[in-house]
């Protein structure tokens, strides 16, 4: 350390104070719900490199606490000067933004003609234009649908604004005012950063915060390291799955092998399904600290360890095996708008790996999805187009080694603020008809997985349209461990209840008609321990709460509940006849899944699929699925092996891969 341990600590406590100072101007003076209320967006405060020193831990999403700026700082054209500020919203430009919503802006710090320090941060963007109304759906197969995509540019040129750009940002958005409103906001804030940092120069001198920023590096890494060095040595293998690779799809699945050595750790994707025709992909360039990969980790290090200090120092110790063509590193022009769905169920799968490496330390499985609902309809007030969020619709948490699971809005979703209903119905033609928890919706266990969230709505106005964002968790649930049950799947329902009904499951593309009414329930969190080893007046207030009915404690906790009070006869004599309960449980669709598509099926798809281009991948996958489904007494490999010798266009595909070879 080039600091001392006194000064390093006030200048640690300083840069954090720093980032809150930004984060806040930020929150205060933006324009859209989404960034001012739900507080989807980071602040970053950055070394001469573009390393991530600083965060605020109170304001804004949790996912980028170890972002590398560096790459893309680079690809800004003719260098930088004092008033310069420069963006991006392009995921494949440096692999900075992550999707076309989410704009990226930093702005060089100077003293005395040389760059000691970047502001940065990143907002999402409501709507960036493209094929559908807030630009992000399933049913995207090419980023160039996905919306108006910035390369690193400079929006401020010695504190000139480029209105040439401006104009052509605006132009190509539904609610130009609103992200230029949020743009302005950003803008604020990396300015804040400015004077703060200034401020510490003048407090610590140059050097000082030069080495300080350093040496927090080095302490974020060292602290990551003894996390690691406290969990044993060993390779554990994990797999996870989204419901769908696309619209109609079959299941996406994400493999983990995690190695711990002593004081580092390598994740090793390989394994994982190729990229998919479908906008789910994750742009990561195959950096070995991609920020998107590494969320997981950010929450396991902080629940192990929780006053870690979070930067690019803490990602050091790990090192990320992505294969080209997969879903985790695809190549362009695949579509990657959804790739929030899809780090959902990487954070559960990096959740899974880390909990056989500390089963007693760590929880079971969040609800894994967070549906963003975003209206588009024309308000019937004002008679303009408005396109507003309407609410995130988050599950529960796992359930903890010492309590239950966080209800409806857990453990890694939990940054996503509720939008109140108030503020939702100023804004947007829409009426809410009930939010809140949904009974019986948390994994059985002895700690209970938190209860997922019911939102329902209608709107009066002609031609709306609904996205509904990260859809998933329909089919495989939220997985328990310890012997816990998982939690409830997640639901999607047009006009319940009614002749009209319709069952949505994953769809995240809707247009209403006046007087439709949506219902969106969250999965559940996973549960934890024996059910039957929680204490009856535990269950007994669950229900007294409404959060359990009592049919459910019988048959989940064998508690039997008569007339508000436990029967503590007949719940004795129901548990001593139930097993006993132990290990994981994925719930029966995974294990139906896992029981046709083995490890020796999934071996065989993989071997198939690498040997063809990226590009044909995912349309081979779909074409692998179908002949193992329409051969139900084959083996999958046997019926993989069929396509391989008899399809010509696998042929072709195979020929076009040796070629490029």
């Amino acid at each position: 350390m080039r600091t001392d341990p006194v000064t390093l600590q006030v200048l640690r406590n300083h840069c954090r104070a720093a980032a809150e100072s930004m984060a806040t101007t930020l929150y205060r003076t933006a324009h859209s719900t989404f960034v001012k209320e739900t507080e989807d967006f980071t602040i970053q405060l950055l070394d001469a490199r573009g390393k991530t020193c600083a965060v605020p831990l109170d304001l804004g999403a949790t996912w980028y606490p170890g972002v590398d700026y560096e790459a893309a700082i680079g690809l800004v054209p003719g260098g930088y000067a004092p008033g310069d500020i420069a963006m991006t919203s392009d995921p494949y430009s440096g692999y900075l933004s992550t999707h076309s919503p989410d704009t990226n802006m930093w702005k060089p710090v100077f003293h005395e003609g040389e760059i000691i320090a970047f502001a940065g941060g990143h907002i999402h963007n409501v709507d960036v234009g493209g094929a559908v109304p807030a630009s992000l759906s399933r049913t995207l197969t090419e980023v160039h649908q996905e919306g108006l995509r910035i390369p690193p540019s400079k929006l401020y040129r010695a504190g000139v604004l480029d209105e040439t750009l401006v104009r052509t940002m605006l132009a190509n958005v539904r609610v130009p005012e609103q992200n230029w409103g949020d743009l302005k906001a950003l803008v604020a804030a990396v300015n804040t950063g400015e004077r703060r940092i200034l401020d510490l120069v003048r407090r610590f001198g140059v050097a000082t915060l030069k080495d300080g920023l350093a040496d927090l590096l080095d302490y974020g890494e060292a602290q990551a390291r003894a996390v690691l060095s406290s969990l044993p040595d060993g390779t554990y293998h994990f797999a996870d799955y989204c419901d769908e690779d696309g619209v109609g799809g079959d299941p996406l699945r994400l493999k983990l092998a995690l190695r711990i050595a002593g004081d580092s750790a390598e994740l090793d994707f390989t394994g994982t399904d190729p990229q998919t025709i479908s906008s789910m992909n994750v742009p990561t360039g195959g950096h070995p600290r991609h920020s998107l990969i590494l969320v997981g980790v950010y929450y396991v290090l902080s629940a192990l360890s929780p006053k870690i200090l979070l930067n690019f120092g803490t990602t050091r110790p790990f090192t990320c095996i992505l294969p080209e063509g997969s879903v985790v590193n695809p190549a362009h022009p695949a579509a990657v708008g959804m790739r929030s769905l899809t780090c959902a169920r990487l954070r559960s799968l990096v959740f899974g790996a880390f909990a056989q490496a500390a089963p007693e330390r760590l929880p079971a499985a969040p609800a894994g999805s967070s549906s963003i609902i975003n209206l588009a309809a024309e308000h019937p007030r004002t008679g303009r187009r408005v396109i507003a969020a309407v609410a995130p619709i988050v599950g529960g948490g796992g359930g903890m080694p010492h309590r239950d699971g966080t209800d409806g809005s857990g453990a890694d979703a939990a940054y996503l603020k509720n939008s109140p209903v108030e503020i939702t119905e100023s804004e947007a033609p829409v009426r809410i008809l009930r939010y809140g928890l949904m009974p019986d919706t948390g994994g059985a266990g002895t700690h209970r997985g938190g209860l997922a969230t019911v939102l329902e709505f209608t709107t009066d106005a002609p031609d709306a349209t609904v996205t509904a964002r990260n859809r998933d968790r329909t089919h495989f649930r939220p997985w328990g461990t310890l012997g816990g049950r998982p939690g409830a799947p997640s639901s999607f329902a047009l006009n319940p209840g009614t002749e009209r009904a319709q069952d949505l499951r994953n769809t995240d593309l809707l247009h209403l008609s006046p007087g439709d009414v949506v219902r969106i329930v969250s999965p559940g969190g996973g549960g934890r321990g024996d059910p039957a080893a929680r204490s009856p007046e535990a269950v007994l207030r669950d229900v007294q709460a409404g959060r359990l009915s009592v049919a459910a404690a019988e048959r989940d906790y064998a508690v039997v509940i008569r007339e508000g009070a436990v029967d503590a006869e007949a719940t004795a004599a129901l548990r001593a006849r139930a097993a006993p309960r132990q290990g994981f449980d994925g719930g029966p669709e995974r294990a139906a899944h896992e029981a046709r598509w083995d490890t020796d099926a999934y071996a065989a798809l993989i071997e198939a699929l690498a040997r063809v281009p990226a590009s044909w991948r995912g349309r081979l996958k779909r074409r692998l699925f179908a002949a193992v489904r329409a051969a139900p007494e084959q083996a999958p490999r046997d019926a993989i092996a069929a396509v391989l010798r008899e399809d010509r266009a696998f042929a072709r595909a195979l020929a076009e891969g040796a070629g490029r070879g």
